[in-house]
């Protein structure tokens, strides 16, 4: 049997006579169970004249609310995946949710999970508990994780969001380590000895760049050759579309044109740029082996581009630029503890309190200097209410206030 009934909205003046009322223009549901299934949705009609027959014309032929059938796991990423290029995420985001779908969807097969409704909070802990992937990686994959059941979720798929009390790692931020300049020499130098002589050019070039430019490995790998104008490296067009340059000193600007005439610098084309980006740091890797410096990597150029800036008091909100960070804080969260100007007024705060004049320290020592011992006074009196109490004797006059 099926009744209908209206749903009143939160403005409605008769929300609290509740369903009895009808008079109202707020929407009409219907609930009740139909062939031996339960319903409860908005017949999406005002009219009750209207809502009385859509529900008596249902129960005259028995129609049959067929449920509809869950996605499976692979279906739902497709979806997510068809989404994601719609908002026309960067490649390299696109390829991330599609190794953690190909993982995903190996570990539904493997337990048996064919459905996304088949996942709750335990199967989705189970699932990050399998990852190998620690600190930085780990807290990226959890929200690329939770992106999608979250889309899962406001697309009504699932009913609730399993991801939601998963917690994030706890992470160890790596410190900003930039090449000092014995360093950098030191690598500029093992690019003379570095076996593959084809690829030494590009190579000692490829150290300028990244030493005063600030770009990041892939950006550099990709650098085509109508970025450099004069003596300056395009690097992006801000919000506002104003060009942001950067000025490279002449011999890194003899080094690139020492590099045979192509379109690109270190790059075919023909390959994918995470590809080139990757034959390029396993190059720098031998590189550093060869300089005495095996922890050497990619992105400290970046580091050491960014902190000698900084030294040399150029404001950070104008190095976060140059890094083409979204944020000034994301400057901040790596870079403030090389900020010049800030070290400067810290050590100028803790000099001030060496010497204090005499005026302000008489002033100190009333608050911090050791006071002398003060006798307490006894009172004679036996009885009574001491120490300033207004009621004097109340005590004593109306013993019955203490029974």
């Amino acid at each position: 049997m099926l009744t209908i009934y209206r749903r009143h909205r939160k403005n409605c003046k008769q929300r609290m006579a509740g369903r009895d009322y009808r008079r109202c223009l707020c929407p009409i549901w219907v609930d009740g169970s139909l062939n031996g299934m339960e319903m409860r949705k908005s017949l999406r009609v005002r009219d009750w004249q209207r809502a009385q027959e859509l529900v008596r014309r249902w129960e005259a032929e028995g129609q049959q609310i067929e449920k509809p059938k869950p996605l499976t796991v692979k279906e739902a990423c497709d979806k997510f995946l068809v989404d994601a290029e719609a908002r026309n995420l960067r490649e390299p985001t696109l390829y991330k949710y599609r190794l953690l779908f190909r993982q995903f969807q190996e570990f539904a097969t493997l337990h048996g999970h064919s459905y996304i409704t088949e996942f709750d909070v335990d199967a989705v802990r189970r699932f990050r508990a399998s990852w190998p992937n620690k600190n930085i990686a780990a807290r990226k994959k959890l929200e690329a994780f939770r992106a999608f059941f979250r889309f899962v979720h406001e697309s009504g798929w699932i009913p609730t969001n399993p991801t939601t009390p998963l917690k994030p790692p706890k992470i160890t931020e790596p410190p900003t380590a930039p090449f000092t300049k014995e360093e950098v020499r030191s690598i500029l130098d093992a690019c003379d000895i570095y076996p593959d002589r084809a690829n030494a050019v590009r190579l000692r070039a490829l150290v300028l760049l990244l030493r005063y430019s600030g770009l990041r490995i892939r950006d550099a790998a990709t650098l085509s050759r109508n970025r450099i104008q004069g003596d300056k490296l395009f690097l992006y067009t801000a919000k506002t579309g104003t060009p942001v340059y950067c000025p490279l000193p002449p011999f890194v600007i003899e080094a690139l044109n020492a590099i045979p005439e192509s379109t690109y610098f270190f790059w075919t084309g023909l390959s994918t740029p995470k590809t080139a980006a990757g034959i390029w740091q396993e190059s720098l890797k031998r590189l550093f082996v060869l300089a005495g410096i095996p922890d050497g990597h990619a992105h400290r150029f970046r580091d050491t581009f960014s902190v000698e800036l900084l030294l040399v008091g150029v404001p950070i909100d104008r190095v976060s630029i140059l890094l083409g960070h979204q944020s000034v804080r994301i400057t901040e969260k790596h870079y403030a503890p090389w900020v010049r100007a800030r070290q400067e007024q810290l050590e100028a705060d803790v000099r001030r309190t060496w010497e204090t004049p005499e005026p302000q320290r008489r002033v100190h020592d009333g608050y911090t200097k050791k006071r002398s011992r003060v006798i307490p006074f006894k009172s004679r009196r036996k009885n009574g209410a001491g120490g300033g109490n207004r009621t004097h004797g109340l005590g004593i006059m109306r013993p019955s206030l203490y029974h």
